[in-house]
C-alpha cells in the first residue's frame, strides 16, 4: 500500500476543484505525531463543494472522479493505491475547526494536510471509544501536545467536563 499515491490522487482532486480542502484524521493522522498503529483505512475529512443549483451536497463527483482514475468502491471505502480510504464530512464544530486549522506536512515529498495533535486528541476524547482513550493517553505520554492549546480546544468545544472525568479515570492515582 502506498500512501504517497493516495495523497497524489487527493491533491489532484483538490487541484481539479472536486473538493475544497481536506485533512487526514483518525489513526493515520495520529501517526504524524505518535508511533504508528495498525489501521485498516485512511480517514480523510473534506469540505464537499456544493453542486450548482442544489442545496444538497453529494459525494457523487468525488466517487466519479476517483473511479475514472482507477479507484474502486468496496463498501464505504474507495480503494486508492490499495488503501481503503474513507472520505468524511466534518461531523460537528470540533471537526470543522480541525479541518480549518490542519497543518501542512510532507509525505514522501508530497504536500498534504493533517489535523493538529491537539485536535486529534480532542476528537479522541469526544468520541470516547476504548481505542480513542488509548490514543489520547499516547498523546499525553508522548509530549507532543501543546497543553495550553489543547485546553483551549477543549474549552471552545465544551469538553472540559469530559476531560475532567478522563483525568480522574486515567491520570489521577
Amino acid at each position: 500500500m502506498n500512501l504517497k499515491n493516495v495523497l497524489l490522487e487527493v491533491n489532484a482532486m483538490a487541484a481539479d476543484g472536486i473538493i475544497d480542502r481536506y485533512a487526514i484524521g483518525g489513526a493515520v493522522g495520529a501517526t504524524f505525531y505518535l508511533e504508528p498503529v495498525a489501521t485498516l483505512d485512511i480517514d480523510i475529512f473534506i469540505s464537499f463543494k456544493p453542486q450548482t443549483g442544489s442545496l444538497l451536497i453529494s459525494p457523487e463527483p468525488l466517487y466519479k472522479y476517483l473511479t475514472e482514475r482507477g479507484a474502486r468502491i468496496e463498501g464505504e471505502y474507495l480503494i486508492i493505491a490499495d488503501w481503503p480510504v474513507q472520505f468524511l464530512p466534518p461531523t460537528g464544530p470540533l471537526v470543522e475547526e480541525a479541518l480549518e486549522e490542519a497543518v501542512d506536512v510532507n509525505v514522501e515529498e508530497v504536500r498534504t494536510r493533517v489535523f493538529t495533535a491537539e485536535h486529534l486528541a480532542a476528537i479522541a476524547l469526544q468520541i470516547g471509544r476504548p481505542k480513542d482513550k488509548a490514543r489520547l493517553l499516547q498523546f499525553l505520554e508522548s509530549g507532543t501536545l501543546d497543553v495550553e492549546r489543547f485546553q483551549q480546544v477543549l474549552e471552545r468545544h465544551a469538553l472540559l467536563k469530559v476531560w475532567k472525568k478522563f483525568e480522574q479515570q486515567f491520570l489521577e492515582l
